[in-house]
């Protein structure tokens, strides 16, 4: 089935995005700032200045807190609402709600950040905040879905880009895990019982350590990829195909690994084999996903050394710097195609691949000229990109038998 192209202007609502994004920044400076401090503790202890409020016992959980919930919550609020708007080429559903979100989720990176200096806790790796705090937390989260899914049912994309498949079964995972973990009983507004005991307890906790934070870390912060690193780089997703492996293979199996937090505990033996086998397994997706974003930047490394947004893959980028799969014209082909990732091109495969090549249906989209024709015996080359690399022209010559340059390595 195939689309008609989208003519319309639409008019995003990014007010809610900017406000999502300052908070990170600000976020961001605190929570490093205060692991910085707390790490300077390690070395020199007399800094707590015997106030117990600044001791590293109670600076540490809000040190993760911050960094995880405040810096990496607001990232993901921000990025999700802006790539589902412009994935889907429809507004922010329900602007108030999304609002709500915002001053919601400052308000309870607040309440943390009070409440755990003064030693009110949970006791809960990565869910310390008492019951009150947690059903605030549950109310914005709440908020999020319908705002986020509500976009998502508005598009007028029929397809549901990948990024936004990793956005939603981060939303939908975090909101059944804090749930789970965190069902307990008040006895004030700064004391509770968590209803599990035992081992019970420790299996529930790491259950939701580690895909709490796995969902925030990994398949939040994967939507960002599949939408940035392309959109940044200028070329379609590697392999569209291998995003989508990649998506149910992670999910697939990531939950299952949490035993692996704890092994030679009370934890029957056969549950601890469970969560490292599910470890080892999970680099097939880990690698595969990594992989689609490194590769994707095949052709553009150039833009590595100009563009922030883009330098925070360089060090990967040089594991595979040589590495490539796809042909040199093919290279130069999609250089010359405006980039635009909401569109697909019209096989019937359900695992088509995204062309980010066209803004309209891609029988009518304009090709580059056709290359001339080619006498027999021509070589394509690769673009000579050796001017890029900063070296100067005696360090280029290449000494592989193989190398078939035309010119003069030290011309």
């Amino acid at each position: 089935m195939t689309q008609s192209p989208v003519t319309t202007a639409v008019a995003y609502r990014d007010d809610v995005v900017r406000a999502f994004a300052l908070a990170t920044l600000v976020w961001g400076i605190v929570g490093m700032a205060v692991g910085v401090f707390i790490a300077a503790q390690l070395a020199w202890p007399q800094l707590n200045f015997d106030i117990p409020w600044l001791t590293y016992s109670r600076l540490r959980p809000l040190h993760t807190n911050a960094v995880i919930f405040a810096f990496g919550g607001c990232a993901l609020f921000a990025s999700s609402y802006y790539v589902v708007q412009r994935t889907c080429q429809v507004p922010l559903a329900f602007p108030r709600l999304a609002a709500f979100t915002f001053w919601g989720w400052q308000a309870v990176i607040l309440a943390v950040a009070v409440t755990l200096p003064l030693g009110i806790t949970q006791s809960k790796e990565y869910a310390e905040p008492e019951w009150w705090i947690d059903i605030l937390i549950a109310l914005v989260w709440i908020a999020y879905a319908v705002v986020f899914f509500g976009t998502l049912a508005r598009r007028r994309i029929q397809h549901i880009y990948v990024a936004n498949w990793f956005y939603a079964a981060f939303i939908i995972t975090v909101a059944v895990l804090h749930v789970v973990n965190n069902i307990a009983i008040p006895v004030d507004w700064t004391k509770s019982y968590v209803v599990y005991a035992g081992a019970v307890d420790a299996v529930v906790q790491w259950w939701y350590g580690h895909n709490a934070v796995g969902f925030f870390l990994t398949a939040g912060f994967l939507g960002i990829m599949y939408y940035f690193v392309p959109k940044q780089a200028g070329r379609p997703v590697y392999s569209y195909r291998l995003s989508v492996v990649h998506f149910w293979a992670l999910i697939a199996i990531y939950m299952w690994a949490g035993p692996h937090h704890l092994h030679y505990t009370a934890l029957p033996d056969w549950a601890q084999t469970l969560g490292m086998i599910f470890s080892l397994i999970l680099l097939a997706p880990s690698w595969g996903g990594m992989i689609n974003g490194i590769m994707t930047l095949s052709g553009a490394w150039h833009k590595l050394r100009d563009d922030p947004i883009l330098q925070i893959h360089d060090r990967l980028a040089v594991v595979l710097r040589h590495v490539h799969f796809r042909r040199a014209d093919d290279v130069d082909q999609d250089r010359q195609r405006p980039v635009a990732l909401h569109r697909l091109d019209d096989r019937p495969c359900p695992f088509r691949r995204a062309r980010l090549g066209v803004l309209h249906h891609p029988r009518h989209a304009l090709r580059p000229p056709a290359a001339p024709a080619r006498p027999p015996g021509h070589v394509q080359h690769a673009p000579d990109r050796r001017a890029l690399s900063g070296f100067p022209p005696s360090a280029w010559c290449c000494t592989s038998p193989r190398c078939g340059s035309p010119v003069s390595c030290r011309g």
